[in-house]
């Protein structure tokens, strides 16, 4: 019964941390309280969305499993933010989710060096060398390395109204008996508390009163893996709560649970309930709210936007207040549940707790939100375990390099206090880190590990190869000042042009798209849309970029000044007390680290600099 890594847990984290262990070559076992609950997505029947997209195709990059998984079963695609900067453009997919559970469930049981074990994890030990764990039907396994991937089951009570019972997400058995071992074994806990709406009958909606939320035509799919693009099966419906659905909530807002003070734990700041929003945001008079269905062969409707805790007659009063859900129909109820986590600022950022060798955490156990920001952390926290059992240097992604690299510094730098969610604002290096070039930033460290495959890595080479030749081309190519190019110029609000220019040039204007120009430009080789859009992307945004990669380099100068390991801040004259303080707890990694400490100030960074350059 001896292992190489035990992974906890086998939600989105769990999955990739199991997979890229294995695939490592480590000999890995994964154990889940139910092998039917494998992959489940017990909210949101999606993947991506904004921000969380680029997680996804990050991912993907590496060698994870998410975004392959996700186009093999996909009901409807949409890119969002089309109508702003590039940065922001995000894929999101609506899924079937029992599809999504059945494939994920499949590439585990066939995975060479996985075993998949239903049990409870009711107790964990180390003795210095070996990780221990102990199974509630009294069964006993050693690893080098544990991967703690619990989502929301650790401690886990749902919530409906004055009703509240021990549960996992989706009525799940509750891992109860493996918190109260990790609080024993010294981990700084606490409780966050999520939620998740009703799920409606489709035949008891009336669509017609809603608005249609097609597809998008160009399938972009998210895995670099995937030739076939399939199509959109589904369409989505939007709909709009009232001034009678705020009245009803209003009237029983202290039936909840959340204003009754019968839930301690914290929820996400930026996926409120309905009780919440209708709360902060008094002066709104409706809010959205998305139709989604759960899959193919299911009738079962999914809420987005009306998260609730309220009773269950509650419920049913107010979502029959709008229009098109007069008659409802409701077969699950919305509930909130609360959760044990660790505070991650306890890990550093391969993962790893700092005073326990060996032990990871990964997914909502750090205090983040949501399928993609579990999945990516599961994914680095099995590729350092993997690294760490074969003696190697390990997988550390910093904050230009990618959006894994920001949410894992923002998670164990500036901790949390609500469960974290990624957003595109929270990357002070957007405009380089788009999710057009995921691959392109991240592809040669995933084929580096082993888990991108030689025939995608010589697609990736070509690509790129043809991206930078048509670079070089444009720049030399001449366009000249003819009657049809300036029509074509002037159409696109721009000024024409008096003398021949580049076609580079041409390009960096707001309004003038490569394809544009094309008729103009008889030597145009035939390239693939997706380089097309990288190569305007970088033209037309190339001082920006530029910039951007100057601050990159001023930020890895203060990351490579690394500051040893229990280092006395407490010896340093003239750093505030509070710095101390919080340097103390953090134990910063690096210089760069230790200036995005909130607490530090730019003049305690500067006393560090200079007391780490004398020493």
């Amino acid at each position: 019964m001896n292992y190489d890594i035990i992974v906890i847990g086998a939600g989105h984290a769990g999955i990739e941390a199991c997979l890229a262990a294995a695939r490592l070559g480590c000999r890995v076992a994964v154990f889940t309280m139910n092998l039917d609950y494998i992959g489940n997505c017990p909210c949101n029947p999606s993947i991506g969305g904004t921000a969380k997209g680029h997680l996804v195709r990050e991912l993907d990059a590496l060698g994870g499993e998410m975004g392959k998984t996700a186009d093999e079963c996909f009901l409807q695609s949409r890119m969002l933010n089309l109508g702003k900067g590039p940065a922001v453009h995000s894929l999101r997919v609506q899924i079937d989710r029992n599809k999504y559970k059945e494939i994920m469930k499949h590439k585990l049981e066939l995975q060479e060096n996985l075993e998949i074990k239903q049990a409870e994890i009711i107790d964990l030990k180390s003795d210095g060398n070996l990780w221990r764990v102990k199974t509630l039907t009294n069964m006993e396994y050693t690893s080098k390395c544990v991967i703690i991937a619990t989502g929301t089951y650790l401690g886990g009570t749902i919530y409906i109204g004055e009703t509240s019972f021990k549960s996992g997400p989706d009525y799940g058995l509750p891992a109860l008996r493996l918190g109260e071992a990790l609080k024993r074994l010294g981990l700084s806990m606490r409780k966050f508390k999520t939620g998740t709406p009703a799920r409606a009958l489709k035949s008891s909606i009336n669509f017609s009163a809603l608005e249609v939320q097609n597809g998008d035509k160009n399938i972009v799919p998210f895995s670099y893996r995937t030739k076939d693009k399939g199509e959109n099966k589904i369409c989505c419906h939007i709909g709009w709560t009232n001034e009678k659905t705020k009245e009803i909530i209003l009237k029983n807002i202290n039936k909840s649970p959340i204003y009754s003070g019968k839930i301690e734990g914290i929820g996400p700041r930026y996926c409120p309930s309905i009780e919440d929003k209708i709360v902060r945001f008094s002066d709104k008079e409706r809010h959205q709210l998305f139709i989604e269905p759960c899959g193919l062969n299911t009738e079962e409707m999914y809420l987005q936007g009306l998260s609730s805790s309220l009773p269950e007659d509650v419920q049913l009063e107010f979502y029959r207040t709008i229009k098109g859900f007069e008659n409802v129909v409701i077969m699950r109820p919305a509930y909130a549940i609360e959760y044990d986590c660790a505070d991650p600022t306890q890990m550093n950022s391969t993962l790893e707790f700092k005073e326990y060798s060996g032990l990871y955490g990964a997914g909502q156990f750090n205090g983040s939100s949501g399928y993609e920001e579990a999945a990516v952390q599961g994914f680095i926290a099995g590729v350092n375990a993997a690294l760490k059992t074969k003696n190697k240097k390990p997988l550390v992604l910093d904050r230009a390099s990618s959006y894994i690299g920001t949410l894992i510094d923002d998670l164990i730098t500036k901790g949390v206090s609500d469960p974290y969610r990624m957003m595109t604002s929270r990357s002070e290096y957007r405009l380089i880190l788009r999710q057009d070039n995921a691959d392109q930033r991240l592809m040669p460290i995933g084929r580096k590990l082993g888990l991108i495959p030689g025939s995608i890595w010589e697609e990736f080479n070509l690509k790129e190869k043809q991206k930078q030749e048509e670079i070089k081309r444009v720049k030399k190519v001449n366009i000249y000042p003819t009657s049809a190019v300036n029509e074509l110029i002037k159409s696109k609000e721009s000024f024409p042009i008096v003398q021949s220019v580049k076609l580079f040039d041409l390009l960096k204007r707001p309004n003038i798209s490569y394809k544009d120009l094309k008729i103009f430009d008889s030597e145009s080789p035939n390239l693939s849309d997706e380089i097309l859009k990288q190569i305007e992307i970088e033209i037309k945004y190339e001082g920006y970029i530029n910039r951007q990669l100057r601050q990159v380099e001023e930020m890895r100068r203060l990351e490579k000044k690394q500051i040893p390991e229990n280092f006395n801040y407490g010896e340093i004259k003239g750093l505030r007390l509070e710095a101390v303080e919080k340097l103390k707890k953090i134990k910063p990694e690096s210089l760069g680290q230790a200036s995005r400490i909130s607490g530090v100030s730019p003049s305690d960074v500067s006393v560090l600099m200079v007391w780490l350059s004398r020493k």
